[in-house]
């Protein structure tokens, strides 16, 4: 081999280890844990972390040192020393008041009683005259969940020479909900199948089982349904149980409890009894029994959800009782354990009634009151169904009595599904910061999801999940956001989503300003342009029948009404929109009186809902002075250039962020970028139809024909 070969070989070789080394396929998520460069940083935490004394001794103390470890490890290149006891050296202290009296004495205005029992603080102070910091807490999880919460703070390079930080959570119950089958496929999954490898359990527990618990405990998730809201009866039957507890002895270290959907008819299809109806005595002692049973595999199991009456699915209406009849039986046999059964508020009539969005306020307003305490009804953020964008559910601040769980969907199912870059905090923040004036201005969603606002001690958030097979785990690198962004607002309903957007950039991509200023950009205007060029101005339900993927404002003659697009647009010669006022379905009414003006007063409805609630001639004119025709267009038009825009914002700041994961936002940007064009021609020329009016200036003729977007039949549509 000549000289010249030899040299050709070597650079060969390091090209391919410096490209292995920098390649990131997204699996760490947020907890990248990349080297702290600014030196000024880099002293400060090396010396604040060389001496780490935890004097727990516990599962959940050893996670905690673990993490550390390696956090510290990867960030600053050291290796701490660790200590059950507080030495002259000790510069982190992590443990509970009871086990440190001394610093105890030292720290003022805290009251350990309001941090119940997984509030933390992270407090700068003074011991043995040097400077140390102080992770506290009332339980090991508090303080797991105070570890993550600094290694944060280094993670987004942060001054952490006087810390005084005080977190609670403000909801008790946060868990993603798994839309996944016993057989692995996953409902409105777009990331691949489901983590959940049921044939090698319980002997086989993968490594992603911790790193999927390591993920939800750093932004406070509590809780985990593993199986899907229309699953079958099996997940109850010894030899799945016996599996749950696997995944639950692997996540009770992380502070996470398990939770399963229990179907209704189970006691029928796995009990071998005639009947499910929920007064009759033996089929309450069924249950009592199952629960007992589950208990004694899992002694913390969380509870039951439940999809009742909706889509099929049976429930108490197969016996003439009620929800609350329902939940309530369930919820008798989990009391024992302190178990809670959130019950779904989803729930609509075989028969397709006059306004879907009525029904599930019809069903539940009459129930307040009636359900065990350890009930939660769990509701939907609007009340058809997941939409690019919905008003608040009219049940939120219609049940005072009864305390209601917020239920988000983190998959994106009516929102691009898993190519589509739509940064959902944005989503999130909006309906939880609406006004529902249920007890007067300032009667927030937030509030009634924490409680606060009727004083209700059990409350909650549940996130449909995103999470697959996929080796980044949500499919698309930035589906991440939204996993993270459901835990944060779970954690804090009233945090911002830019600041959320802010910090998890910094911890997935690094504190590069450029970059944090041009993703986070991308970040919150996405929300914003899908609802443009998929549903603007209050138009909702026009995605293709069954998989919801892509264009369908000609749905139509399905067998059921409220299953197709025309029922919810009603594009005709006269106009479009949904009249939900007193003139049409009255929807409007289940609200407060202070929205059924606004809302109902076209002066003062907000624009983004106005054919949600209204139905108006083509020509109606907007605030801004163009038709309601042209307003349709010209926000459709405006949703593909914010994709462009994104677009060319990712491509500026290539060289900031790794290869791997660069390259694939890109080729998924374009594709939302295509496919945002191809919603706009679709539905442009569809809605053309009734208007019979030309495309206003700025909008470009569709490259296609309606015939050509009504036959195009995409194959191999993921997620069912």
């Amino acid at each position: 081999m000549n000289r010249s070969f030899t040299l050709l070989f070597v650079w060969a070789l390091l090209c391919i280890a410096h490209h292995t080394c920098l390649a990131n396929d997204g699996y760490n998520l947020w907890l990248q844990y990349r080297p702290v460069q600014n030196p000024k940083h880099l002293s400060n935490y090396q010396n604040q972390t060389q001496h780490i004394t935890i004097p727990g001794r516990s599962a959940t103390s050893a996670v905690i040192q673990e993490e550390l470890h390696l956090a510290l490890g990867k960030m600053l290149d050291s290796s701490p020393e660790f200590s059950t006891s507080i030495q002259s050296e000790t510069t982190l202290i992590i443990g509970p008041p009871k086990q440190l009296p001394d610093l105890n004495a030292t720290v003022d205005n805290i009251s350990w009683d309001d941090l119940g029992k997984e509030g933390f603080i992270i407090q700068s102070l003074q011991h043995n005259g040097k400077s140390t910091i102080w992770i506290g807490g009332n339980t090991d999880q508090a303080l797991l969940y105070g570890t993550f919460d600094f290694l944060k703070l280094l993670q987004t390079h942060q001054d952490i020479s006087s810390l005084n930080i005080t977190s609670i959570p403000q909801t008790k119950v946060r868990v993603l909900n798994h839309w996944d089958n016993p057989d692995r496929t996953v409902e409105r999954g777009y990331a691949g199948s489901s983590i959940w490898d049921w044939h090698r359990l319980p002997d086989y527990i993968k490594p992603q089982y911790l790193d999927y618990a390591r993920a939800n405990a750093s932004i406070g998730i509590n809780g985990t349904v593993l199986t899907n809201v229309n699953a079958n009866a099996q997940v109850l039957t010894p030899y799945f149980l016996k599996k749950v507890a696997a995944l639950a002895d692997t996540f009770r270290p992380y502070g996470i409890k398990v939770y399963l959907t229990a179907r209704f008819s189970a006691p029928m299809e796995i009990g071998g009894l005639d009947t499910a109806d929920p007064l009759n005595d033996d089929v309450q002692k069924w249950w009592d029994e199952k629960v007992n049973e589950i208990y004694k595999h899992i002694p913390d199991f969380g509870g039951f959800l439940v999809k009742a009456d909706s889509e099929g699915q049976p429930g108490p209406q197969n016996y003439n009782r009620t929800q609350a009849e329902g939940a309530n039986m369930l919820a008798k046999a989990l009391q024992p354990h302190q178990g809670i059964v959130m019950w779904r508020a989803f729930v609509y009539s075989n028969e397709t009634p006059d306004d879907r969005a009525k029904q599930a306020y019809n069903e539940f307003k009459p129930l307040d009151g009636k359900f065990e305490d350890n009930v939660l009804v769990q509701v939907k953020n609007g009340a058809i169904d997941f939409q690019p964008r919905e008003p608040f559910h009219p049940l939120f601040g219609a049940m005072p009595e009864t305390p209601l769980m917020m239920e988000f969907q983190i998959t994106q199912e009516y929102l691009g599904q898993g190519t589509h870059l739509v940064f959902l905090g944005s989503l999130f923040e909006e309906v939880l910061d609406t006004d529902t004036y249920a007890e007067g201005p300032g009667s927030t969603v937030a509030k009634i999801v924490d409680g606060s606002l009727d004083n209700h001690s059990l409350s909650g958030m549940a996130g449909v999940s995103n999470i697959g097979t996929d080796r980044n785990w949500t499919g698309h690198q930035f589906g991440q956001a939204n996993w993270y962004a459901f835990g944060k607002l779970a954690w804090n309903p009233r945090k911002s989503a830019a600041n959320i957007a802010q910090e998890w950039l910094r911890m997935t991509f690094g504190n590069d300003e450029e970059l944090v200023t041009k993703a986070k950009r991308m970040m919150l205007q996405s929300h914003e342009a899908v609802v443009n060029y998929m549903t603007p101005l209050g138009l909702h339900h026009i995605m293709g029948w069954s998989h919801h993927y892509g264009p369908g404002p000609w749905v139509t003659d399905k067998h059921r009404d409220d299953w197709t697009s025309t029922y919810y647009h009603q594009a005709s010669s006269d106009g479009i929109g949904f009249d939900r006022t007193a003139s049409g379905s009255n929807a409007l009414s289940q609200y407060a009186l202070e929205i059924q003006r606004k809302y109902e007063d076209l002066d003062s409805c907000p624009e983004k809902y106005l054919l949600w609630f209204h139905h108006l001639p083509w020509d109606y004119k907007m605030k801004s002075g163009n038709s309601l025709w042209d307003e349709i267009a010209l926000h459709y038009q405006m949703g593909v250039e914010q994709t462009q825009g994104m677009l060319e914002d990712w491509q500026s700041i290539k060289d900031h962020v790794d290869k791997q994961r660069y390259d694939q936002v890109l080729a998924f940007l374009q594709i939302q970028h295509n496919e945002a064009k191809w919603w706009r021609d679709a539905c442009l020329l569809y809605f053309q139809q009734f208007s019979q009016k030309p495309l206003p200036e700025g909008v470009p003729q569709p490259e296609f024909t309606l015939d050509h977007y009504q036959n195009f039949k995409p194959l191999f549509v993921p997620g069912i």
